[in-house]
């Protein structure tokens, strides 16, 4: 990112209440402050204090949009935006001042924006507010994320469990879902950790008051635990308490245990800093919620908060908190914990003082990760992307270069796509043919008349087209991946009207060379691209004693020697198991229509059905794009086909931190390593089981990932693309 990006954001929150939607509005303009963005931060309700508000004012590049104060809503009065009145405020905001990107929080919000079409292409949509769970998550939920999804440029999530989820479920969100964790600012004072505890021992909770947030039976704390010879206090700081329909009452009881319970030290509302230091001179903060919010996605800011400042911390057992924190963590609350379970937590940690260094410590730990200058540099690499910077040739252009991309499945050219587009400098049409031989020629004849460079993915119809009807002075690039040659295509291509083919691997561009007797000097190879960005996530527990194979359809990708080296693994040990994400071959109909097909298929369900080894190993996961959840549970990415052009698969797993295991299919040693190429599935086991240690099979992984990211990372392959489109 080389130029000044300008950013809008507007979350559906109220800066006057401190909560963590409310400090989310505050962090996010601080980070993108830090990264380099001039930055709008708009308001939704007037302004009765500048407790959250107040910091950003002398921020570089920040200014506060206040729009009742400066009278941009006629008819607000002195009430919160609704989302339609924030959705056309933004867009006249955006009229006077064009936005780089437009940072949301709020689904109803960002529903509304979306639908009223403004922003697309433009929305980073911040999404808590979603369904988490398989039950929740209906038909009109999923129906709303997919449109949201499509019209963003990225989704910003807040856990990795988030985001697997809602990948998992809205296929739309594959490839725009980024990390965007919360932030917590450094303390601005010296917090050093306390060797004892206060008499009594000083409880502290921060936030909003909620009844799923359990704050009502958390002023009950003090009571019982001195029913257990602890004495406490509990200070809490806040001033948003919660009218909830159904929970009648509740806040008026909030208000009055706040007021009148004698252990209780409330200390309202108050600036970020002023909270931070109340919470410092306190000895264990409590992040205990309802056992409704067990199987939530989300972090718990409270943690970081918390261990910013050297408290441990008592709170719910949940997927995003063991990943935090580790499965072992000392203060965790059960699932479905009560008043008591709460109870019990704070005496481990009053009595038990390993157990409350150790949760100390691992809270600190945690909160190292998710500083604001963190948060800022995240921020960098999201914008990085999201808006390459490019060669000077392109961005100095007196006008954008015209590229036109056809073909009949652009399948392999969808993350490269969204970088050329984002590319200063370059205009991008595409002629989507509906099938392999389907066109509209008045498209194509309409885009080539238009089109400097044409790229032509596959050398099918498409390729024969074009070359037969490029325009004088443009220049027309076919990329060749394998199919096409056996095929025949390429011998009715008018070569000369060709500019340059593209092959994705030196085997296949020496083969093209020599079956075609084009000229050499007009063919390269420029490899696929991995996105690792998106795949490079944690692994999931279990996942060294996981093989993996992406696509098993047809025949010559030989899912049955797949299954012979799962045989050799697991007649060593039962815990190796198969995961296979493939579209059965039976979709198919140009390959179920082949009786060997059928055969090879049929023989290798029968083996699945009668092999004791074999029996309940092999798991096969639905075809999607959610390739990256999926690779968190696989160890080993399998190569073991007859022959390939360059085979995503092992390059994807390498990427996410699997070690890829491959059979020696013609040229494969030209792309990859010939440490992970074996001659029989018999030696490939036996290097798989060699990596005997979790240490060894990580330190391969890593290996794996820092060779993918040199040789295919997606900016990589972008820079050559872009050098060939623009220089030829």
């Amino acid at each position: 990112m080389t130029r000044t990006l300008r950013a809008l954001v507007y979350g559906d929150v109220d800066l006057n209440l401190i909560d963590g939607s409310a400090v989310w509005a505050q962090s996010t303009v601080q980070a993108l402050s830090r990264a380099g963005c001039r930055t709008r931060l708009v308001l939704k309700a007037p302004v009765e204090t500048g407790r959250l508000t107040d910091p950003l004012a002398g921020l570089p590049g920040v200014t506060v949009v206040r729009p009742y104060e400066e009278h941009l809503v006629p008819g607000q009065g002195a009430h919160p935006l609704s989302p339609f009145q924030a959705s056309q405020l933004l867009a006249r905001l955006d009229a006077e001042e064009r936005c780089d990107l437009l940072v949301l929080r709020g689904r109803r919000l960002v529903k509304q924006i979306v639908g009223d079409g403004a922003f697309d292409g433009r929305i980073w949509a911040y999404l808590t507010d979603i369904p988490q769970s398989a039950a929740e998550m209906t038909e009109e939920a999923r129906a709303d994320l997919a449109r949201i999804a499509k019209a963003s440029r990225q989704l910003l999530c807040q856990t990795e469990e988030l985001r697997c989820f809602l990948e998992a479920w809205v296929p739309e969100a594959c490839g725009r879902s980024v990390l965007c964790p919360p932030a917590v600012p450094e303390p601005g004072f010296p917090v050093s950790r306390r060797e004892g505890l206060h008499d009594p021992v000083r409880l502290v909770y921060t936030g909003k008051f909620a009844p799923h947030w359990n704050t009502l039976p958390m002023t009950r704390l003090p009571a019982m635990l001195a029913e257990r010879g602890i004495r406490t206090e509990l200070h809490t700081v806040g001033d948003k308490i919660h009218k909830d329909a159904a929970h009648p009452g509740f806040d008026t009881a909030m208000a009055e245990a706040l007021r009148t319970t004698p252990e209780v030290v409330h200390h309202g509302g108050v600036p970020r800093e002023e909270a931070m230091r109340l919470a410092a001179d306190c000895d264990i903060g409590l992040g205990w919620r309802d056992a409704s919010l067990d199987a939530s996605l989300e972090l718990s800011t409270k943690v970081l908060e918390f261990g910013s400042l050297g408290l441990p911390v008592v709170l719910n057992r949940t997927p995003a908190h063991e990943a935090l924190l580790g499965a072992d963590y000392p203060l965790f609350v059960p699932g479905g914990a009560t008043l008591a379970d709460a109870a019990a937590a704070v005496c481990v940690a009053v009595h038990d003082t390993g157990a409350r260094q150790s949760a100390a410590d691992r809270c600190a730990t945690a909160a190292r990760e998710y500083t604001m200058e963190a948060a800022a540099a995240r921020w960098r690499g999201h914008l990085d992307r999201a808006f390459p910077a490019g060669p000077a040739a392109v961005a100095t252009r007196t006008r954008p270069l015209r590229v036109g991309v056809a073909g009949h499945d652009l399948k392999f050219l969808t993350r490269l796509l969204d970088h050329l587009r984002a590319l200063p400098g370059l205009d991008i049409r595409i002629d989507a043919w509906p099938a392999l031989a389907q066109h509209d020629a008045a498209a194509g004849r309409e885009l080539a008349d238009w089109a400097d460079v044409v790229v032509v993915e596959w050398c099918g119809p498409a390729a024969i087209w074009y070359s037969r009807h490029k325009r004088r002075g443009s220049r027309l690039i076919v990329r060749l991946h394998r199919f096409e040659l056996d095929a025949g295509y390429p011998r009715q291509v008018d070569i000369d009207a060709v500019d340059r083919v593209v092959c994705v691997s030196p085997y296949y561009t020496r083969a093209t060379r020599d079956r075609t007797g084009w000229p050499a000097a007009k063919i390269t190879t420029i490899g696929n691209w991995v996105d690792v960005e998106q795949l490079d996530r944690p692994k999931a527990p279990g996942a060294r004693h996981r093989l993996g194979m992406i696509g098993i359809a047809p025949s010559r990708k030989r899912l049955d020697l797949g299954l012979d080296v799962l045989e050799a693994l697991r007649a060593r040990d039962r815990r190796w198991h198969l995961s296979v994400k493939s579209k059965p071959p039976w979709e198919y109909w140009w390959i179920w229509n082949k009786p060997a097909e059928r055969e090879h298929y049929e023989a290798i369900l029968r083996r699945m059905q009668t092999s004791p080894l074999l029996e309940g190993a092999v798991v096969f996961d639905q075809f999607g794009p959610d390739v990256p959840n999926w690779l968190r549970r696989v160890g080993h990415v399998l190569s073991t086909s007859d022959d390939e052009s360059f085979h995503l698969a092992p390059a994807e797993g390498m990427a996410s931190g699997a070690v890829p295991a491959l059979l020696p299919w013609p040229g494969a040693d030209e792309i990859y390593d010939r440490r992970w190429i074996h001659d029989t599935p018999e030696a490939m086991a036996d290097a798989i089981a060699g990596l005997t240690e979790q240490e060894d099979w990580q330190s391969a992984g890593a290996a794996a990932r820092a060779q993918v990211r040199e040789g295919f990372s997606l900016e990589r392959v972008a820079e050559e693309w872009t050098e060939l489109l623009v220089s030829g």
